[in-house]
């Protein structure tokens, strides 16, 4: 017998292998907001329908403000950067008085238009589910800044306008949980640094970014310390040869070590820009030229300092059965977080090198904000 739980509620199919799963739910609900439509978050009765502000159209910023009072969600990091004062916490803001216009200039700082709040305009604390939307927003790389239309009836709204439909547990499940990698492919690849090596490819449970490792020399032998990088994408420093970060050369370097001592593996993790993706990567950037350092340009997007999550890496290393590595890392908190998912780290080994003219402000942030080692 097949027992049946609502599909758009916080019910769902027990054993209906065609509904969907909480983490499928969560991965419909970021790609939505990434299509512009509305998302419902729910708690019971209650909920909002959010929508990404960046990829809000002015049809339907009308459309939105049509159906009742809205406000703007923002972290807590993008109303610093706006000067307002939140006691640390995101905010909202009423949004109904907002022009389209002055709506995406206080959601994106790259946005030319002068800033105008309305008049007596406050900033108030996020219920749970509009504070799960900003976190949505995140795990999706769009920019965390919501439209967010407050509904009392969330599962019958959601249910008429047949918009996905999604729970702050889900969500804070889906954030909080490494998902599993599954090995999806494998091929031997000789390379310009080493002509034994081989290129494995994993694809998350969640439908996110698939992530590589790249045995370098001999396979690794798996009684002895194994020589290891994690290495975060960097589409500008890795294929462009970018001076703005040490990104490339670190890369280039760590896998000249690997072949010059026979072995070792890469771990090359799709998280660019320290998590945020390309787009807003380039956003930062612009920022970096407008005098802010790299946290500064997070901070003003509305992003963390750093929004990856280097337990995918431990997760991949103890699929390929590895347990005990020297990680080639200045970052010490790569150390400690191998260390608490179970990876035995017997030794960093530094990677001191790409210090350039144009990247010393960038390798100076992160020795003093994030506690890089890099002296």
């Amino acid at each position: 017998m097949t027992f049946l739980r609502k599909s758009r509620g916080t019910e769902r199919a027990v054993d209906n292998p065609f509904v969907p799963s909480a983490a499928e739910t969560v991965a419909r609900a970021r790609a939505d907001l990434r299509l512009g439509l509305p998302v419902v978050v729910t708690q019971g009765e209650e909920g909002c329908a959010i929508l990404s502000v960046e990829m809000l159209s002015e049809a339907r910023h009308l459309a939105a403000l049509a159906m009742g009072p809205n406000v703007l969600l923002l972290t807590a990091e993008r109303a610093g950067a706006l000067g307002l004062s939140t006691g640390g916490e995101a905010v909202s803001l009423p949004a109904s008085g907002l022009g389209f216009a002055t709506l995406r200039a206080l959601s994106d700082p790259s946005a030319e238009t002068a800033l105008a709040l309305p008049d007596g305009a406050a900033a108030l604390p996020l219920t749970g589910t509009e504070a799960a939307g900003l976190a949505l927003a995140k795990s999706a790389q769009v920019l965390p800044a919501l439209l967010a239309l407050r509904v009392t009836d969330a599962q019958a709204f959601a249910a008429d306008h047949a918009l996905v439909q999604v729970t702050p547990a889900e969500i804070a499940a889906a954030r909080q949980a490494a998902p599993d990698h599954a090995p999806v492919s494998s091929a031997r690849l000789p390379m310009a640094l080493s002509d034994t090596g081989r290129v494995h490819v994993f694809r998350p449970a969640d439908n996110g970014a698939e992530h590589y490792a790249i045995e370098v020399g001999a396979q690794p032998d798996l009684a002895q310390p194994v020589l290891v990088r994690l290495h975060s994408a960097c589409f500008t420093g890795d294929v462009l040869g970018s001076l703005k970060c040490d990104c490339g050369p670190q890369l280039q370097a760590a896998m000249a070590a690997m072949a010059e001592g026979g072995s070792g593996v890469l771990l090359y993790l799709n998280q660019e820009g320290r998590g945020i993706g390309l787009a807003n990567k380039m956003r930062a950037y612009a920022l970096q030229d407008r005098g802010l350092d790299t946290v500064e340009a997070n901070h003003a997007l509305g992003f963390a300092d750093d929004e990856r999550d280097f337990r995918i890496g431990a997760r991949l290393l103890a699929g390929m059965g590895i347990t005990t590595v020297r990680l080639m890392t200045n970052n010490p908190a790569k150390v400690a977080m191998l260390e608490a998912c179970g990876i035995r780290v017997v030794e960093r080994v530094p990677l001191r090198v790409g210090q350039t003219v144009q990247n010393a402000a960038y390798l100076a942030t992160k020795a003093l904000k994030s506690g890089h080692l890099l002296t």
